[in-house]
């Protein structure tokens, strides 16, 4: 009995202390202590020496430095214009990143990813100063020096089977200084084609981050390391000399990126792939996409246990940039439950094509497009494609010259049978709407119906005048002449209800008018609304 009575102390012994250490981490966690004292304020003449060198650092640089120019005008602007700068940038953000949650949904019994609150907060960064670099060559270079100490909040949800999971970032801090360069210069707004950006020094970075509503970041030493470990992230990816370049116009021209023309793609074969799975053949198929898009990679069909297969598949992209943009190509092992494997990549520019001339690449393919990556070295197989590159008949001819006269004359005067028979591209741009409201609720959002093909804009949450500024492509091989194109405008309650959707006026747009002229822009009067309108810009371009 002394022995098991020896054995059962030490083992409740471990029990209480484990549950005692949990039970101290919950309240550390989530009782912390909130009697946070006012801050003192005192001028800066009755502070000692060690006080004023520990605010050194917080002094802004246009005091300490003469090079740097003060700006606090920019920050007045910045402040001001703060409200909608967040809003966009949290847009931006959830259509970037939507993608990314949907490659995952279905997977690992996950049913949903998405934002429960995306805000960046009240408090906008402040330039602590800027310098400006006077250059001899085509460009402008400008170090500012940038704070943040903002009170964003970040929530992602995501649903499963298991209980839901929260996961948040918030009380974000960053201070960093950047060097953006304005090259080259070109005779158009904005005068610069593109945006260099590169960080001079490793840049400080805070943030706070819960799990399960459990702030993780006061576990002892994980904060030090997430801390560290994101800087350097950051540091390694954008220290000078690497850049991040954001096109914002065509160097030569001057002009915006818009479509061009048509990138006709073919997936042929693969040879010799890699064997990924230990007891079969891997089950490859390809995703392609064009650099610079955010839409959605095109796939083909998977081809289960083959290592030589064979596709012949036909894809339609649209060309933005054929100077800079490149296909992406990825092929990639299929399978049922865990992450697809990559097989291998390859990338092709499109500059290397000549317009209406079909050319067949043989691709050697690569772990990764870094080369100094010793996994290239592996021989990975091969892909076959086929790609064409048609412009549009405007791009076309801009690219060959002035249209003369008669030839212009000429494309007015065609008849309607030979504008039928043409392929193209339509855009078709939802601008906005007015006076739109619900009778239950107006959370609107605009869907597309068009030869089959649905299309969705955002939710815009009690909004009676939404601003989406949303393009849908549709490529087409034929002119839409005796199409119609049905838009209609939907709201969609937040929570759960059994009216969750309603509609709140719907429009139908021949496109006859559109194929003839090349695009119209018109404010539509909505159907069963009473005063609601719709803004649409409807574009039709030809190869």
């Amino acid at each position: 009995m002394g022995f098991v009575s020896t054995v059962l102390g030490i083992v409740g012994f471990g029990c209480g202390v484990a549950i005692g250490v949990l039970i101290g981490y919950f309240f550390y966690i989530y009782f912390n202590p909130t009697d946070v004292k006012d801050p003192i304020i005192r001028p800066l003449h009755e502070l000692d020496t060690k006080a004023l060198q520990r605010i050194l650092p917080e002094i802004p640089l246009w005091v300490k430095n003469p090079d740097y120019d003060r700006v606090d005008w920019l920050n007045k602007f910045l402040s001001n214009m703060w409200p909608y700068l967040n809003k966009a940038v949290c847009n931006l953000i959830r259509s970037t990143a939507k993608p990314i949650f949907d490659q995952y949904v279905g997977k690992y019994g996950i049913e949903s990813i998405e934002f429960e609150d995306l805000t960046l907060g009240t408090l906008p960064p402040t330039f602590q100063g800027i310098k400006v670099y006077e250059v001899q060559e085509k460009e402008l270079v400008l170090e500012p020096v940038i704070r943040w100490a903002s009170n964003a909040s970040i929530i992602v949800v995501l649903k499963s089977f298991f209980p839901k999971m929260s996961v948040q970032l918030l009380d974000l801090q960053i201070s960093l200084s950047p060097r953006v360069t304005l090259k080259p210069l070109v005779p158009s707004f904005p005068c610069f084609a593109n945006v260099r950006v590169s960080l001079t020094e490793k840049p400080y970075v805070d943030l706070g981050f819960k799990l399960f509503g459990g702030d993780i970041m006061a576990i002892p030493g994980l904060y030090r390391f997430v801390q560290e470990t994101i800087a350097s992230e950051i540091s390694n990816l954008y220290h000078w000399p690497k850049v991040l370049e954001v096109p914002i116009l065509d160097g030569s021209s001057g002009a915006t990126n818009k479509p061009v023309g048509i990138l006709h793609v073919k997936v042929v074969r693969a040879m010799n792939l890699l064997k990924m799975d230990l007891l079969g053949k891997s089950d490859p198929y390809v995703k392609l996409r064009l650099s610079g898009e955010r839409l959605p990679s095109k796939k083909t069909s998977i081809k289960m246990s083959n290592l030589n297969p064979e596709w012949n598949e036909h894809f339609k992209l649209i060309v933005k940039d054929p100077e800079t943009q490149v296909l992406e190509l990825q092929v990639y092992d299929w399978e049922k439950v865990k992450m697809h494997d990559k097989l291998g990549m390859q990338v092709i520019p499109l500059r290397s094509l000549t317009p209406h001339e079909t050319k067949s690449f043989t691709l050697d393919l690569l772990k990764s497009m870094n080369p100094n990556d010793p996994h290239n070295k592996k021989k990975r197989g091969k892909l076959v494609v086929e790609l064409t590159f048609d412009p549009f008949k405007e791009e076309n001819e801009r690219l060959n010259g002035s249209i003369d006269g008669d030839r212009e004359h000429a494309s007015i005067k065609r008849a309607p049978h030979d504008i039928s028979s043409e392929g193209g591209v339509l855009l078709v741009t939802i601008e906005g709407a007015e006076d739109v409201e619900g009778k239950h609720h107006t959370n609107p959002y605009a869907v597309i119906l068009f030869r089959g093909e649905k299309k969705k804009t955002k939710v815009i949450k009690k909004s009676r005048d939404p601003r989406w500024n949303t393009e849908f492509q549709f490529v087409l091989e034929e002119a839409p002449v005796n199409d119609r194109i049905h838009i209609e405008v939907m709201s969609k309650r937040s929570s759960f209800s059994f009216r969750s959707k309603e509609s709140l006026g719907h429009v139908d747009i021949n496109l006859a008018d559109v194929v003839h002229n090349g695009r119209i822009n018109e404010r539509y009067h909505l159907i069963n609304s009473r005063n609601g309108k719709l803004n649409v810009e409807i574009k039709w371009s030809t190869v």
